[in-house]
């Protein structure tokens, strides 16, 4: 072997050990009709925004990971990474950029774990319930195995403790998460079964330090995918959450919202944006009670509804059903473009009118 061939070897192997990605999203979003609680309007507003995500992935053998990711956004709004062009940082203050990821990883046969703050690990296949962009500090493991059951294809038990607040006090007192879940495939992989606990401990009613008392959510899940038809794809899915805490002697709770503990969403969706001219087009339909999620931990893409008035930049996206309709295209491997429209109403009055909103985004993604 030539010098100069063994030099490009070496750098080969050099460049697998260190993994680089970067994407950029560039938003358009107009938001019109959006009534507060006492029945008067929200200005309606049109936003231009962006959200910029760097970060490099060290491998130094092929069970093990070191990896650590960059991202815009301010620290107090975890649900969203995006900013606003004109507006927040103002014109000539630096860009708010912090980590959602730095952690170590250990991926070895049946065996993933990691330890640090990374992206959420469990199965999913929305965001009614926690969104993309909440990153847990913490230590997750799980164990994956193939069956020879006739009805079963592969198994995946994972679980994970994290912390939310850190008082350093006793551990039953402290503001933390626990979650179980066990996640099946089935008919070729064609059926997808993910039966998930959520336990949320001394949880505030509001982010950001800003909480007036503390309280639990025990949360069950079942969400299941089902790919319908390969050609065209057709896929169908469905999440049932209850939350099995009882609020009946919690004075601070309202009368009218400590049996609000129960969430739905369904799902169908025709297409895929896995390759290059590829398309779909989708439908979401989600009815959230007020406790069936932690308000400030689930998406906020659907409404403006948010706990500003009372000191925190984040949303407060239960107690809510609405409809979303989303088309998408991929221009390149590099390139693609998604559209999605939301109605929202209401479901338990704050004050003595129903909040509702409009909204839709416009999303041009670029990865490198």
């Amino acid at each position: 072997m030539s010098f100069t061939s063994a030099s490009l070897l070496a750098q080969e192997a050099k460049k697998k050990k260190l993994l680089f990605a970067a994407d950029l999203r560039l938003r358009a979003e107009p938001d019109w009709n959006s009534r507060k609680s006492d029945g008067t309007y929200r200005d309606d507003r049109f936003r231009f925004r962006f959200r910029v995500r760097a970060g490099i992935t060290y491998k130094p053998n092929d069970w093990a990971s070191f990896g650590f990711r960059a991202r815009t956004g301010y620290p107090e709004k975890q649900q969203d990474p995006h900013l606003t062009i004109g507006d927040g940082y103002h014109e000539f203050d630096s860009v708010p950029i912090g980590f959602d990821k730095l952690y170590f990883k250990v991926h070895k046969n049946w065996l993933d774990a990691w330890l640090g703050r990374n992206t959420f690990p469990f199965l999913k296949k929305n965001e009614l319930f926690w969104s993309d962009n909440v990153s847990l500090d913490g230590v997750y493991i799980s164990a994956s195995f193939e069956t020879s059951a006739n009805w079963i294809d592969a198994v995946t038990y994972a679980g994970g403790l994290f912390t939310m607040l850190n008082s350093f006090d006793t551990f039953s007192d402290e503001s933390f998460i626990g979650i179980l879940q066990i996640s099946t495939s089935h008919i070729d992989n064609r059926l997808k079964v993910f039966p998930t606990f959520y336990h949320f401990n001394q949880m505030p009613n509001i982010p950001d330090g800003n909480e007036n008392y503390r309280f639990e959510y025990s949360i069950f899940q079942i969400g299941a995918e089902a790919l319908i038809s390969e050609h065209p794809k057709i896929t169908l899915g469905a999440d049932l959450y209850q939350n099995i805490q009882n609020y009946d002697d919690n004075d601070n709770i309202p009368e009218a919202l400590k049996n609000q503990k129960k969430g739905f969403v369904g799902s169908v969706v025709w297409g895929d944006l896995d390759k290059k001219g590829s398309f779909c087009l989708g439908a979401y339909y989600t009815y959230m009670e007020r406790y069936a999620a932690v308000d400030f931990i689930a998406q906020n893409d659907w409404a403006r509804w948010d706990y500003s008035g009372q000191g925190s930049r984040d949303g407060r996206l239960t107690n809510l059903k609405g409809l979303e309709l989303m088309t998408g295209y991929r221009i390149s491997k590099m390139l693609q473009l998604k559209m999605r429209y939301f109605v929202v109403e209401q479901l338990v009055p704050y004050g003595d009118y129903l909040e509702n909103g409009n909204r839709i985004r416009l999303d041009i993604d670029f990865r490198f």
